[in-house]
């Protein structure tokens, strides 16, 4: 069987990854294409690793790592290498997850700088907003009802209305 995930592999709080563990029996092969597709968490991914290969008794092959590979009975040589691999790529994938997000967050700091503004753009006003905020001013018109005129929602004609000067009555 195979399973994905769409997620950020930050954490192992993954609908794939759940869904696997549930379904992984002892005698299983876990086969991964290299570690930071596991995760990429050094301490999380310590722990995962001895949960699926000590408490579910499962067997992982790492595609691009041999030395990775539990499947076959490993002397304590082969133990110690394969320890000392799995934390170092561990290390090596929070490492480079904590690179992205710096090299993220530097990216957007320029674009920032260079005054690109993110998020949706602002709706425009409808040309009909200020008739139906005159008239939920004196009373024509609930909010409610010049919303749904305007094609808008509550909360946003109130919102526009408190902009725009017409925020003294009651929202009510």
């Amino acid at each position: 069987m195979v399973y994905t995930d769409k997620q950020s592999g930050k954490d192992f709080d993954r609908l794939g990854y759940k869904e696997l563990l549930r379904k992984l029996k002892p005698g299983d092969t876990l086969v991964i294409k290299s570690i930071d597709r596991l995760g990429r968490n050094y301490e999380e991914i310590l722990e995962q690793w001895r949960l699926l290969t000590k408490k579910k008794c499962a067997a992982i092959v790492v595609l691009d790592m041999p030395l990775l590979n539990t499947r076959q009975g490993k002397d304590l040589t082969g133990t110690l290498i394969a320890d000392i691999v799995l934390q170092l790529l561990s290390y090596m994938a929070q490492t480079e997850r904590e690179f992205i997000r710096q090299r993220q967050a530097e990216g957007i700091a320029a674009a920032r700088a260079r005054g690109v503004r993110f998020g949706r753009k602002p709706m425009e006003r409808p040309a009909a907003f200020e008739s139906a905020c005159q008239r939920w001013e004196s009373g024509e018109l609930s909010a409610r009802s010049a919303a749904s005129q305007l094609g808008i929602t509550h909360q946003t004609f109130i919102k526009w209305a408190r902009e725009g000067g017409f925020g003294e009555k009651s929202t009510v």
